[in-house]
């Protein structure tokens, strides 16, 4: 890494508890709350820092509203089965404007792709295996 970038990047360490505090009161207003993952990866700074800034580029980036960001967020923690992750951001899809009936349809199509997902690898799975005991 150039110098001066690593420079750049030790100016914003020197900063962390700063950027920490900003960090948090940005997630109590995005979210609603300060996120357990969060208060714990504080103190490794390095790590919170960047992957905060990371998590917060991704959760509003220019070309989506905040309210379908969330939304998206919210399909994605129910099919990865994360639930606590489910719950901060069914209340952030709520703070940013979302429905209770945009919340629940979301959930109904995240688990409709779930379950196409099971459905999908357990059914090629049984074709194989029937074939073997037909003989085919």
């Amino acid at each position: 890494m150039k110098p001066e970038n690593k420079e750049l990047i030790q100016a914003l360490l020197e900063n962390s508890d700063s950027i920490q505090e900003d960090i948090f009161e940005d997630s109590e207003a995005m979210l609603g709350t300060v996120p357990f993952i969060l208060r714990l990866m504080a103190r490794r700074p390095e790590f919170m820092i960047f992957s905060s800034l990371k998590d917060f580029y991704v959760l509003r980036p220019e070309s989506l509203e905040p309210k379908t960001a969330e939304l998206l967020a919210v399909a994605a923690a129910a099919a990865s089965g994360a639930d606590r992750c489910l719950k901060v951001h069914m209340n952030a899809a709520l703070r940013a404007g979302a429905s209770k009936d945009e919340i629940l349809d979301t959930l109904f199509i995240a688990a409709l792709i779930g379950q196409t997902r099971v459905l999908a690898s357990s059914l090629r799975a049984y074709q194989e295996f029937e074939e073997k005991l037909d003989g085919k």
